[in-house]
């Protein structure tokens, strides 16, 4: 059965257009009660965002059955042992219901994010899989961690999280080095390819060591006018990205049409057993109109 989820977004375009943090957390709360399985929150240094834990710390406080998520963490912004203590914190105060989601970043838009903070850029890669290994050391109540980049000849007691290893952990990329990585290491796999082909391509590339989730991040638009829903795209990747459509769609999955259609597009990814649903719009009007016709599109893909 397929998982589908709703990443709320937290950048600073739709705090600038008049949404409050507040309502923020009310839109997680909308979502489980539409039904929908999961609510997700981005990470950045870039577009003054709110801070991707205390998010869903409060969307913890406000819900009671939602896979809450990162979609992406970018864990080379802090510090890995704070960043274990606090996903295990939010793991225990969820009731387990944390999944972390990582990236390592995008070359030609994350290098200023990692300069932010002191982080080199080189060796990302290396550095993500030490951040996570150190995660699942400490949550294993292990007293040190030694990997390619990151060595620590001792860590803190943490308590024991809700499930056995911490939280799961999914790798957000499309290489194929990332297909071995994740088989390796991850939990999960959480890519947007605009083409269900390539998707199906990379998922059989991976060779799983462990139960590995494969899921897909998704952008919508449910717009029965063809017409608008284009424009209406191509306003969102120009405040998004600063990028026109066409150039955005040739790198991610994104989507416009009626509610039937838009689930037709998504049933073409076969094999993919949680998918992320973000809604093209930094406009809380609207946001909050297609929030309901996405819950639509999710009753269709069920049915």
């Amino acid at each position: 059965m397929t998982n589908y989820g709703l990443v709320v977004p937290t950048y600073q375009p739709i705090l600038d257009a008049g949404r409050t943090a507040p309502e923020l957390v009310d839109t997680a709360v909308s979502a489980e009660e539409l039904g929908l399985d999961s609510v997700w929150v981005g990470d950045t240094l870039a577009r003054a965002p709110l801070d991707t834990f205390t998010v869903l710390s409060a969307f913890a406080a406000r819900t009671s059955r939602v896979t809450l998520g990162t979609a992406a963490l970018l864990p080379a912004l802090r510090d890995p042992v704070l960043s274990a203590n606090q996903l295990l914190s939010l793991d225990l105060l969820s009731g387990g219901r944390l999944t972390v989601a990582v990236g390592a970043g995008f070359a030609g838009r994350s290098e200023p994010e990692f300069a932010f903070v002191g982080v080199p850029w080189a060796r990302r890669r290396a550095r993500l899989d030490d951040i996570v290994g150190l995660w699942r050391a400490a949550w294993n109540g292990e007293s040190s961690f030694h990997g390619e980049v990151l060595h620590y000849d001792s860590l803190p007691s943490y308590p024991a999280p809700s499930r056995p290893g911490g939280p799961p952990v999914w790798l957000a990329a499309y290489t194929p080095g990332a297909l071995e990585r994740v088989g390796r290491l991850y939990d999960g796999w959480l890519p947007y390819p605009p083409d269900p082909a390539d998707y199906a391509s990379g998922l059989a590339q991976i060779r799983p060591s462990r139960p590995m989730t494969p899921a897909l991040f998704a952008t919508v638009l449910v717009e029965d006018d063809v017409d608008l829903g284009r424009a209406l795209l191509e306003e969102y990747c120009r405040r998004n990205y600063g990028m026109p459509a066409d150039f955005v769609q040739r790198i991610q999955m994104q989507v416009t049409g009626s509610a039937a259609e838009v689930a037709a597009r998504l049933r073409a990814y076969e094999g993919a057993e949680h998918v992320l649903l973000r809604i093209a719009s930094t406009d809380p009007k609207v946001f909050d109109e297609q929030l309901p016709r996405l819950a639509e599109v999710v009753k269709l893909l069920r049915s």
